[in-house]
């Protein structure tokens, strides 16, 4: 016999089992790689087969979380399978929780169980999509921009101290930086043993450095007050920091709040440095501008 608290843990899960079979059964349909379509379709008819085994246990049909399946498919389709799923996945640890406890009454959650713990195994075998061969590329990138580039915009503020003359130093800066990073890259990954392309891995690096340098310097060219540009330019900096950290983590089963505090605190800390040193060379070299 179970509790009613019991049973409304098994409906929530009944209705994660039959939207995730939904999630994994378009996604499979939509997949252009065989191995993938085939892969998610299992897990799909995993999920189906969990939800029928709770179906009998509470004796009722669930619709599905209609928002759920179209918020999943959509960011699993702009921002990569392995990230829509995984985000997914994360949140079936309560719905484990909620099987082990029920295992000794119903044998059948066992099997339940372990077919969960086994999907994450199986989306594992899905980590092959392009972008992610070249995560320590894009990693490469944009921390390179956001810990130099908000440093560097820092000491031309106090520096220079006229916002739109910033904003251009910035994008010349910026430009020369990201040209000399994709080849840096290119040129290390050519002499690396591993299957990435060199070019694609420069152009990985490059396009993210100039992305980022682009949207650190915006402010300087939409505010005229370089205190305001350059308070908006550390919030900018923290919000890149903060997405792009969240999608290594989530796709990396990464610690996502170590890596975020590490990064923030290398970026803001070198910029308060040259913060200071920006207002020391005005000084010494009489700059007025």
């Amino acid at each position: 016999m179970i509790t009613q608290d019991i049973k409304e843990q098994l409906l929530r899960s009944q209705k994660n089992e039959i939207s995730e079979h939904l999630v994994y059964s378009k996604l499979s349909a939509a997949a252009k790689i065989p191995r993938h379509a085939e892969t998610l379709a299992h897990i799909a008819q995993d999920e189906l087969a969990h939800y029928n085994l709770f179906k009998t246990v509470t004796g009722r049909d669930v619709a599905p979380d209609k928002w759920k399946v179209f918020y999943y498919v959509l960011v699993s389709r702009v921002l990569g399978l392995n990230f829509g799923l995984k985000l997914m996945e994360n949140g079936e640890q309560g719905a484990q929780e909620v099987y082990g406890g029920l295992k000794q009454e119903w044998p059948e959650i066992e099997t339940a169980l372990q077919q969960e713990q086994k999907h994450e195994f199986a989306l594992l075998a899905l980590i092959d999509e392009d972008i992610l061969k070249y995560t320590g590329s894009l990693v490469l990138g944009i921390s390179d921009a956001i810990v130099e580039f908000t440093a560097a915009l820092a000491g031309y503020t106090l520096a220079l101290q006229h916002a739109k003359l910033i904003g251009i130093v910035g994008l010349i800066t910026g430009i020369a930086a990201a040209t000399s990073m994709s080849v840096s890259e290119y040129l290390s990954t050519k002499h690396e043993e591993t299957d990435k392309t060199p070019m694609k891995a420069g152009i990985y690096t490059g396009v993210a450095y100039i992305l980022a340098v682009i949207l650190l310097i915006l402010p300087y060219f939409l505010f005229g007050n370089i205190f305001l540009a350059l308070g908006a330019v550390i919030v900018t900096a923290l919000v890149i920091i903060f997405l792009f950290t969240f999608y290594i983590s989530v796709v990396k089963g990464l610690n996502f709040r170590k890596r975020f505090m590490e990064m923030a605190g290398l970026s803001l800390g070198v910029a308060l440095v040259t913060f200071f040193i920006g207002l020391a060379i005005r000084q010494v070299f009489g700059v007025e501008v």
